[in-house]
């Protein structure tokens, strides 16, 4: 559950940034970490496109330099995109202006104002940096689709059980979720149609 859902004391280390929508209503935002890369993208924006679904992908830079028509695809698609730093650098264990460069390399790919950091996870000042610049969105559930130790029937359960109007739902366009997410992700649009949620973007 602290993993899933991140605690009140978690998200208060993150002042500014948004851990879920500022709505009343039954409206979610699905977004998607790591792409993008041509064994997981293409599958996860032809299950979006078959539900009519628009979702904000947070991108890894260097994945986008090699892979460049896949971003193309995702804006053509009409979703919206983010910054996930250009190597997918964990913000504690990376220097401060080490891991700004690496933000601005990835923003020379991506041109975002939204980012999110992989794992969750940055300094103080990294996040009065970034929050100069860049809206930070990090997440009100996560499906822990990469986990090993899940099958699609899990993940399908955690959005079930932890989906709130607000929600900032995390899938993962990887090669560890794909092959959940081929099972688990049409369920999931499904279950949210049926339960009258709106899937919006920033």
């Amino acid at each position: 559950m602290l993993i899933e859902r991140p605690p009140r004391i978690f998200r208060s280390l993150f002042p500014g940034a948004t851990f879920r929508l500022d709505t009343p209503h039954k409206q979610v935002m699905l977004t998607f970490d790591d792409g993008p890369i041509p064994e997981a993208t293409p599958e996860i924006l032809g299950i979006l496109r078959q539900y009519g679904v628009k979702a904000t992908f947070f991108l890894v830079g260097d994945n986008v330099r090699k892979y460049p028509h896949l971003l193309q695809k995702i804006v053509a698609d009409g979703h919206s995109i983010g910054n996930h730093t250009m190597h997918h650098l964990q913000g504690l264990r990376t220097p401060l202006e080490k891991y700004m460069a690496d933000v601005e390399s990835a923003d020379t790919f991506i041109g975002s104002p939204l980012f999110r950091p992989p794992h969750g996870l940055l300094t103080s000042a990294q996040l009065k940096r970034l929050g100069e610049r860049h809206k930070i969105v990090m997440y009100d559930l996560v499906t822990r689709d990469y986990s090993r130790r899940l099958n699609s029937e899990d993940v399908y359960r955690n959005v079930v059980r932890l989906t709130r109007p607000g929600s900032i739902i995390v899938f993962h366009d990887s090669l560890r979720s794909i092959e959940k997410l081929r099972t688990a992700l049409p369920r999931c649009l499904e279950w949210l149609r049926r339960e009258g949620y709106e899937c919006i973007t920033l």
